[in-house]
């Protein structure tokens, strides 16, 4: 059963299987550094569909069955969202699968939030199983929240690159990795209002959860093998390092970002990595599930995260205010005093 351990961490005693994950991506994504690790990659990025936007309830539709398939289970709830307007890329992706939707949203933090819903309505006996998932497109938020790609505007140094793909994993109950606990990040303001320069929105909240994580349980940063933010990109890590080294943290040698996994931006030209709820959702099912469970890594804390606007506040002038969750997924079995 789960129980609050501090102030906003939820730890369980029985801990929360992951028992599969799925994902699926764009051309680009296919391209980069995981290319090979994903389950699909897109031979293109409408997936013969009539917009961005049906493209990526496509993905949402096709990823999720193929979760379904792969962990031989279907799931009492999903746990869903995305970057569209009132979350149709998700909506309209599960409207044929027959099962009762949560649709969510946490913008780029959506799959850890996701994560955390159904990993509580599995352990309260709710579900035997949920899917959490998460899906963006680069074309679709494009043109909701900056400019259409067709315009061919020239992006800022500071700018990520949105995540074409999604990425979705079962949770039940069984054998590992596990989640063990969650910590739900509180909102911040940094003062950002630029659409351009997400990371230095996110990086706060990023940071905040972590030393609120950390302290909760009373562990160090060095406990985890790995600390992997959402996207970030390579600005917003900057950010993160120095916001944190000033409470006396120090995570540089076990940090990564997975908008910076996702790319290689030397050769790719993604300016400060990639963003989007894909990301961390798409990155976790392909890389990271398959070292827990090949024990290349035994413990690691998932910190998505994200930027919380709409084309209406940031036409507005409205800062763009940040959140995060950070989910502990280990190999194994954590015996808390709860």
């Amino acid at each position: 059963m789960s129980a609050h351990k501090g102030n906003e961490t939820v730890v369980f005693s029985t801990p929360v299987s992951i028992l599969e994950t799925a994902s699926a991506v764009g051309t680009k994504e296919g391209e980069g550094p995981l290319g090979k690790l994903f389950d699909r990659v897109l031979e293109d990025n409408m997936a013969g569909e009539k917009s961005w936007e049906a493209a990526e309830s496509a993905l949402v539709r096709d990823n999720l069955s193929a979760l379904f398939k792969k962990s031989g289970v279907s799931p009492d709830f999903i746990f869903a969202g995305d970057l569209q307007n009132q979350c149709c890329g998700t909506t309209y992706g599960v409207k044929d699968l027959n099962i009762p939707l949560f649709g969510i949203f946490g913008a780029c933090s959506t799959f850890g939030e996701a994560l955390a819903l159904g990993a509580m309505t599995v352990d309260s006996g709710a579900a035997r199983y949920a899917a959490a998932a998460a899906s963006s497109h680069f074309y679709s938020a494009e043109r909701q929240f900056r400019f259409p790609a067709e315009l061919g505007n020239q992006r800022p140094p500071t700018a990520t690159y949105t995540v074409t793909g999604a990425g979705a994993a079962m949770l039940g109950k069984g054998d590992g990795p596990y989640i063990t606990s969650f910590t739900a990040g509180k909102i911040t303001d940094y003062g950002i209002n630029d659409a351009n320069n997400m990371g230095a929105a996110m990086a706060p909240a990023a940071a905040a959860c972590i030393k609120a994580h950390l302290e909760d349980t009373g562990r160090s940063a060095g406990y985890y093998d790995v600390i992997a933010t959402g996207d970030l990109g390579r600005v917003g890590t900057e950010l993160l390092l120095q916001l944190l080294e000033k409470d006396g943290i120090n995570i540089e040698k076990n940090h990564t970002d997975c908008g910076m996994e996702i790319f290689d931006n030397k050769s790719q030209d993604t300016h400060a990595g990639g963003s989007g709820c894909a990301c961390s959702a798409a990155v976790f099912s392909a890389l990271f599930y398959r070292k827990l469970k090949n024990s290349s890594i035994k413990r690691m804390l998932l910190v998505p995260t994200g930027a919380l606007m709409s084309t209406v506040s940031v036409q507005q002038g409205e800062n763009i205010l940040g959140t995060a969750f950070a989910v502990s997924v280990e190999n194994e079995v954590i015996k808390w005093t709860i």
